[in-house]
């Protein structure tokens, strides 16, 4: 020791001498009563104060370092605290709790305990990863420390490693003010990651027997991507997974359409359930999509929840596993034969394999999924199944789809409906959906003489322009069908009056056949007595459409404070001049090249319609494909030429394995192509302006961040290669399908995993990405400031899905930016201005906007807006479904991500990698 004039001294330790636990920590922390720690990363500093030492001490504070920037620290806490819990279960910290249990519990307790607090900085305050140092203070006084040590167990006794101590006034203030100083620029250590620690401290791998059926949500889900990424289901996905479940309980049917707002994250919502569904060995999991969602279904399902499946490829007749690979097999019939528990099918096969009379086709994909029982059957955009009446008829006629979902109800133990559109174009359209869910069931809508099921008796009483006076008055609403027990004292005490089983839904008894006059007389009551301006059919569960339709809205959630008011500035618009080299009007100027690949489209429409009603969907095709960009207008017109491979959606709506065009046609279609060849578009020039020169306060839209949106995968990648080009210096992500996401710097392109860009994004390793549709879902993006559609869907849903991405709780900007390009003159430009001026409008109680455009929609505008317009009527009165969804409802209740049992993942896989042939033929519905 070195002895110092003023007081004090120098000490120097070297575990070379003997085991630094022995002959420094634990004599100086024996009598110390507060202990501050200037440590390393934040991971394994908090472990590192593990020990018997620290319990005595009155209170022990580290500061702690972890990889982060400074902008993730001033973001909103919910952000920085799922980047932190990203960060430290980064590492395998499952494995480390099995052999580390008692380390996880003590360090659990001294956490929540409040006795030993952390702090975090970011590496851009203190990557002090190497500078350790301490004060701790005792009844003897203070003493400092610094050195090379990491304060772990290992290194103490094992390590090689030195240790300074300076006893000095001068030396303990200035080790002391370092820790101040990095202290008061720390975050806490968040709540997320300490209860974390105790749920591994008492995390224990359980079997699917060992868990009644409500606790296996939380046990297959807790250790899944969207809660290691610091997230989780949100409260509302959660509830209609406990939705679900009860439902399963009590009819043993799930029946059930959700029709949630665009936007709310339904595609959540029904994995979750289907997973489960599967866990509880319900049986196979059918889940049908328009194909230009399968991709997308597969992706989320991969990425957010870790559920393997498998798409039907319907031109290739084969299945496709999670990453891409093509599963050979014998055609059509081996539709029945998915690898995986859970398969995705195009609903446009499914159209396609009906014939006039509603059978199946011999042969088709339909028939053979007709012939099968499942467990569970998802359909998506489900108001594209629906009736239609033609003058002078009587009764509705279904179309091919709701024809098919009538069938395949009977075969199917659960059936869940997805909407954002519940009614179409008519009221009957959602009726459609309900009498569909009724199949087999007489608990949905009751049986023929329900006054349920029609329509026009229902609706007035669910909007409360029908109400009842007496029990009498209401009662065929009532007891057909009857609600169960449980959903109501009244309700349970009539079951009892007439000796109705649990499973009975229907009482064929008058209400004069009720003996107790107590319990009319409460009846009575109930019937008029209003609550918050609801009737009783319009409350609670006492209405079927309640029970059996969910609906939450993205204005109520957002009053709750479950989703961010998020302002989002739409660009172009009249406020900013453009310039006019670029821009006509708020369209992009087309090109000669550009207008002349425009007229030969349509001249090919032209002449196709000649000889096919599929003219209107090709002419949909052709001309959103090149208004998207020349790249994928060359790219459809090759396929159509026989040059490369017609997409899914194309060949399904053609209903052939390839198109064969007329000598006329193919030389339009070669026209096409030779005036967008080599030819400049004009659609890059707008996106470099937004990214570089479009005002935005002191920073540009490529320094704020940005995503570039596309529909197709040609465009996409055209996009970001070019943008790679024009910036040599920046990395830019193309985030796209299976073995098709890749990072573009200086020419050089290397293929990555989704995952990886998602990581590269929230470290701001990457503020420059270009997405498909089809890879948008579970993308999170408040990391970037703003968002350019270089081709706009004729679709309402995508739409609100893209300005999903980055309109997140932790989103640094009070206003996002997004800019929509469109080409002047076009059917695009005409369509958005529709689309644009419905999405401002509110809403009526069933919903806001339809999930897609119909393509016989497009050709007239004006029937365009009018369509639009029904969808948004604009009607204030009490909300039913807000009274049942928006409070009690919201949230299951329970905290998933705390879960200790666990089903293993590995258990979980195996599962759902069980094919539909490998499981039991046949089942009991």
């Amino acid at each position: 020791m070195t002895l110092f004039a003023d007081g004090g001294g120098l000490s120097r330790f070297s575990s070379r001498h003997g085991r630094l636990s022995q002959v420094y920590l634990a004599d100086r922390l024996r009598s110390a009563k507060s202990y501050d720690r200037i440590a390393g990363y934040f991971r394994s500093s908090i472990f590192e104060l593990v020990g018997e030492e620290i319990e005595a001490i009155g209170t022990v504070r580290i500061v702690a370092n972890a990889d982060l920037d400074i902008l993730d620290i001033q973001a909103a806490q919910k952000v920085r605290d799922a980047k932190l819990f990203r960060k430290f279960v980064e590492d395998d910290s499952i494995i480390d709790a099995a052999l580390h249990g008692d380390r996880y519990a003590k360090l659990y307790e001294l956490l929540s305990s409040g006795k030993v607090q952390v702090k975090v900085v970011p590496r851009s305050i203190a990557p002090f990863l190497h500078g350790k140092a301490g004060v701790i203070h005792g009844d003897g006084g203070a003493l400092a420390f610094m050195g090379s040590i990491n304060e772990t167990r290992a290194a103490w006794a094992h390590n090689y490693e030195l240790v300074w101590e300076d006893s000095s006034k001068e030396g303990v203030d200035w080790v002391q003010a370092e820790f101040d100083a990095l202290w008061d620029r720390g975050v806490p250590l968040p709540d997320v990651i300490i209860k974390e620690i105790g749920r591994l401290a008492d995390r224990r791998e359980v079997s699917v027997e060992g868990l009644a059926p409500d606790e296996v949500p939380q046990a297959a889900l807790v250790e899944t991507p969207i809660y290691r990424d610091g997230e989780s289901l949100q409260p509302w996905q959660r509830a209609f997974v406990s939705i679900f479940l009860d439902h399963r309980s009590v009819y043993q049917r799930t029946r059930l359409l959700l029709a949630d707002e665009v936007g709310v994250g339904k595609t959540l919502s029904l994995a979750a359930s289907a997973l489960v569904s599967v866990i509880l060995n319900d049986g196979p999991v059918l889940i049908l999509v328009p194909s230009t969602l399968t991709e997308q279904w597969q992706i989320e399902l991969k990425d957010r929840l870790a559920m393997p499946t498998a798409r039907w490829n319907s031109t290739k007749k084969c299945w496709i596993d999670p990453d891409g690979r093509v599963i050979k097999g014998q055609g059509a019939p081996d539709v029945v034969r998915c690898p995986y528990a859970i398969g995705i099918v195009s609903t446009g096969l499914i159209v396609h394999g009906i014939d006039e009379h509603g059978r199946p086709k011999e042969g088709t994909e339909a028939q053979h999924l007709l012939q099968r029982r499942f467990g569970m059957v998802i359909l998506d955009e489900a108001h594209k199944a629906r009736g239609s009446q033609p003058m002078g008829q009587d009764e509705r006629t279904p179309n091919n789809l709701l024809k098919f979902i009538v069938r395949i109800a009977e075969r199917s133990k659960h059936l869940l409906l997805s909407t954002a559109t519940p009614i179409q174009t008519h009221i009957d359209d959602l009726w459609d959906l309900l009498k569909a869910l009724n199949q087999s069931t007489e608990f949905v809508l009751g049986n023929a003489f329900s006054p349920w099921y029609k329509s026009e008796n229902a609706m007035p009483v669910l909007t409360g322009e029908r109400r009842f006076e007496s029990i009498r008055e209401g009662w065929d609403y009532l007891v057909n069908p009857m609600p169960p027990a449980r959903d109501d004292d009244i309700i349970a005490d009539l079951r009892v009056e007439f000796d109705m089983g649990k499973d009975d839904w229907v009482l064929t008894k008058l209400a004069a056949d009720i003996t107790n006059p107590v319990l009319e007389m409460k009846a009575d009551n109930a019937m008029v007595t209003e609550e918050d301006g609801l009737a009783y059919f319009q409350r609670g569960s006492h209405n079927p459409l309640l029970r059996h339709i969910v609906l939450r809205k993205r204005r109520d959630l957002e009053d709750m404070g479950l989703i961010p008011k998020l302002p989002v500035d739409t660009h172009p618009n009249r406020d900013v001049a453009l310039p006019s080299h670029i821009f006509d009007g708020l369209s992009i100027g087309t090109s000669d090249a550009f207008d002349s690949a425009y007229k030969a489209a349509e001249a090919f429409t032209a002449a196709y319609r000649k000889r096919s009603k599929a003219a209107g969907f090709m002419k949909t095709l052709l001309l959103q494909r090149i208004c998207s960009s020349h790249a994928a207008g060359i790219a459809t017109a090759e396929a159509l030429l026989g040059k490369r491979e017609l997409d899914e959606e194309a060949q399904e709506e053609l209903g052939a394995a390839s198109f064969s065009g007329l000598a006329a046609e193919r030389k339009h279609l070669q026209d096409l192509i030779e005036a967008l060849t080599g030819a400049s578009d004009p659609k890059l020039r707008a996106v470099r302006y937004f990214l570089d020169e479009h005002p935005s306060g002191s920073r540009t839209w490529r320094e704020l961040g940005a995503i570039v949106f596309s529909q197709y995968y040609d465009t996409a990648a055209w996009i970001a290669e070019a943008l790679s080009e024009a910036y040599p210096e920046q990395p830019v992500a193309l985030y796209a399908g299976a073995g098709k996401s890749r990072i573009i710097k200086g020419g050089v392109s290397t293929n990555v995993l989704r995952p990886k860009i998602k990581q590269l994004v929230a470290d701001r390793e990457i503020s420059l990405v270009v997405a498909t549709d089809a890879a948008c879902e579970g993308l999170n993006l408040q990391t970037l400031g703003t968002l350019i559609n270089v081709d706009l869907p004729w679709n309402p849903s995508r739409l609100e899905q893209r300005i999903g991405r980055i309109k997140r709780f932790g989103q640094t900007r009070d206003r996002v930016d997004m800019a929509n390009l469109t080409y002047a003159g076009t059917v695009d430009e005409k369509v958005y201005r529709v689309l644009s001026e419905r999405l401002r409008v509110s809403s009526d109680v069933f919903g806001t906007m339809p999930e897609t455009i119909d393509a016989d929609w497009i050709d007239d505008l004006e029937a365009l807006e009018e369509r639009l317009r029904e969808f948004t009527k604009l009607k204030e009165r009490p909300d039913p479904f807000r009274s049942r969804y928006a409070n009690g409802l919201v949230d299951a209740g329970a905290q998933w991500s705390e879960a200790t049992r666990v089903l293993a993942r590995e258990d979980i896989a195996g599962r759902l990698s069980i094919g539909w042939a490998d499981q039991r033929k046949s089942m009991a519905i």
